[in-house]
């Protein structure tokens, strides 16, 4: 009898982002802004003095220097991995026995239960409130039903757009012996990060990507930030060589422009809110189509819709992406020129369509 693949494994579907080409792409949650050609010739400049024939740094000490200068904290308390996703499995698999139980919550990031579910953890999820509101006395009452080890969500969330503030994340973290994973990918767009707080706890990990306000998601680099004692652990149990010569050097030569990515993430700000203007002013005019779109600090909006999958079909025959939920559609900000060309097809889209009986 030939190999037979585990149970956890079997039934498995492989990750499906939105797949073909496409004009305007507003379904990944990117940065439209592109690297400025002063920062390309920099960086070609120190790629093309790379040692390709050695191993990168294995704790990429310059990269983590240049991180932690733009963010105000001590690169001792960094850990680098390939893209968050590699964190999030380590989180799982190193920092956890085997059927430690793992709290989720929904609507979040897929990916959270998947690892834990991968690593043979029981997963545990949490519903959020009717207005996506996590409710953390709900989540501390969870932790201790259930003998949750760890908790990881979103903040803000994808793909709600909505956050906790400090005061409510902080009544989490010392509410609970918990390891508590804070996933803070959309910070950048908010001012409500813990960043600067990390080491007055022990059961904290932030988790940070250089894929949203930074405009680097084609390098896959994220960081784990943590006090010394979990960061000492998490150096120890991560590939010796995990994030490549390449990633390291380019992510380092942008960190080291922050007037530029602070331009950025304003200029992302901005454009979050045009876009969630004119999605209000379409709900105004169309309220049995978009039924109500969501406040956001992220760089995207949700909108709750009973014709998801007919929009993002109509806007795919137009050469836009966009990202559909059951019941919902999540559009990444994009440049001025790109939200203006959506909402005008959607315009056209939403008087187009026939009412749903019931």
């Amino acid at each position: 009898m030939g190999y037979i693949l585990s149970d956890k494994v079997r039934n498995l579907e492989p990750y499906e982002p939105v797949q073909g080409t496409y004009k305007i792409r507003l379904d990944a949650n990117e940065s439209y802004l592109s690297l400025t050609p002063a920062i390309r010739e920099k960086i070609g400049k120190l790629v093309s003095q790379l040692d390709f024939n050695r191993y990168p740094d294995p704790v990429a000490a310059d990269l983590c220097k240049q991180y932690a200068a733009v963010y105000g904290i001590s690169p001792d308390n960094l850990t680098v991995g390939d893209g968050s996703d590699e964190l999030i499995s380590i989180l799982n698999n190193c920092m956890l026995q085997k059927n430690d139980p793992v709290l989720t919550v929904s609507d979040d990031f897929s990916m959270y239960a998947f690892y834990g579910a991968l690593s043979e953890h029981p997963v545990f999820v949490q519903p959020k409130e009717e207005d996506f509101r996590l409710d953390v006395d709900r989540s501390l009452a969870m932790i201790r039903e259930h003998g949750i080890k760890m908790m990881i969500f979103s903040n803000p969330c994808n793909p709600t757009g909505r956050g906790l503030t400090r005061d409510e994340v902080r009544k989490l973290v010392k509410g609970t012996d918990a390891l508590i994973v804070l996933d803070e990918a959309y910070m950048d767009f908010w001012d409500q990060s813990l960043l600067s707080e990390i080491d007055r706890y022990d059961n904290l990990v932030i988790l940070k990507t250089c894929s949203k306000a930074l405009g680097l998601a084609g390098l896959r680099v994220g960081f784990a930030v943590a006090g010394k004692t979990l960061t000492r652990a998490l150096r120890a149990v991560k590939s010796p060589y995990n994030v490549g010569l390449m990633p390291q050097t380019v992510a380092a030569a942008v960190l080291s422009e922050p007037d530029y990515l602070r331009e950025c993430a304003g200029k992302l700000v901005c454009s979050r809110e045009q876009l969630g203007e004119g999605l209000c002013r379409l709900s105004e005019q169309f309220p049995a189509i978009f039924q109500k779109v969501y406040p956001s600090v992220t760089n995207f909006v949700l909108i709750r819709t009973p014709y998801a999958s007919e929009i993002q079909d109509a806007l795919k025959e137009r050469q836009i992406a966009i990202r559909k939920f059951p019941g919902y559609l999540r559009i990444s900000a994009g440049s001025p020129e790109e939200n203006q060309t959506v909402l005008d097809c959607l315009s056209d889209i939403l008087a187009a369509l026939p009412e749903k009986e019931g």
